[in-house]
């Protein structure tokens, strides 16, 4: 039986990677609360960022109290809350 296609991430190249890590490392300076964009979720994540680990590449996010990991090679971009 043949596996159903599941859609490839984008690339990136290396300069949109360092700019999504950039963003990432002043909002968690700065405790802003932002929005990611991830691929494969139809939801985008909104919080702060409560780690960044790098060990695992993983975004901790703080949402209402919940944490939300998501992959940093997920991440397509990231926007701060317009309201």
């Amino acid at each position: 039986m043949a596996k159903a296609k599941v859609a490839k991430r984008p690339t990136r190249d290396e300069f949109v990677l360092e700019e999504i890590g950039n963003q990432l490392s002043e909002a968690k300076q700065e405790n802003s609360e932002i929005v990611l964009t991830v691929w494969g979720r139809e939801d985008r994540v909104r919080g702060i960022i409560a780690t960044m680990d790098s060990r695992t590449g993983r975004v901790h996010m703080e949402t209402n109290g919940e944490i939300d990991k998501v992959p940093f090679m997920d991440i397509m971009k990231v926007e701060y809350p317009r309201d």
